[in-house]
């Protein structure tokens, strides 16, 4: 659930990409004067920490000219249910490690509606609207193959070592050693299935992402001003 301060920030971001734009074509490359970035992550390294401090220092170094820089992770679910005139009730349907590798005819067996691949398609829409907009940081869901093509996106992947993962999942979560393990390896591997399942790409193919982090050997703070600074180098004009 959104706290005040965090409804206000998404309410301002809304507000905001709802002024007309310059038409785009989905898929197609377009320098889109806004940066956006997407996170790809293993479970425990930090991702939705490192994001929000990303935003933080982005709204510093590069403020999005009236529209706030806004993470996009558990909160794209709400996005996309809004965009797409779809029940809430298919929230729990949605997150990238609970889709299974059932087949549309399934889903429609058991009374899924839309299928969980019209889902997906439709959450691949929506991050590509947001993405267009740019001053967004979309994590998971496919986001670095949805915006491949897009030049105004940075593409990030967040690693770490098993145990260092462990740890922090521990530490944040208030785990047990086994328990953190167990979670991790299900994450992983639901987020690995769904890229494969649903893009037929591997989550591990180096070849997707601009810069790839090791959370092991630096800071939260410190990955996101390496982050910030590696995507307005590589994508601003000089």
């Amino acid at each position: 659930m959104k706290t005040p301060s965090e409804f206000e920030h998404y309410l301002s971001f809304i507000n905001c990409s709802v002024k007309p734009a310059p038409e785009v074509l989905p898929f197609k490359k377009h320098p889109a004067s806004r940066l956006a970035i997407t996170i790809s992550r293993q479970s425990g390294s930090g991702g939705a920490e490192i994001a929000k401090l990303l935003a933080s220092e982005l709204e510093q170094v590069a403020p999005g000219d009236g529209c706030p820089w806004t993470v996009f992770d558990r909160n794209l679910v709400e996005r996309v249910l809004e965009e797409h005139h779809l029940p809430q009730s298919l929230a729990r349907f949605m997150p990238e490690d609970r889709i299974s590798e059932i087949s549309g005819i399934m889903d429609e067996l058991f009374g899924l509606h839309p299928s969980s691949w019209d889902l997906v398609r439709q959450t691949s829409d929506t991050i590509l609207h947001l993405a267009h907009w740019g001053n967004v940081i979309l994590i998971g869901r496919g986001a670095v193959v949805v915006t491949a093509k897009l030049e105004n996106v940075f593409h990030v992947r967040l690693i770490g070592s098993a145990h260092k993962r462990v740890e922090r999942l521990m530490s944040a979560q208030h785990l047990n050693q086994e328990a953190a393990q167990q979670h991790i390896v299900k994450e992983d591997q639901g987020r690995e299935r769904y890229l494969k399942t649903y893009f037929d790409k591997s989550i591990d193919d180096p070849s997707l992402y601009d810069l790839v982090i090791n959370t092991d050997r630096m800071t939260m703070g410190a990955a996101a001003k390496v982050v910030a600074q590696a995507a307005l180098i590589t994508l601003k004009p000089a």
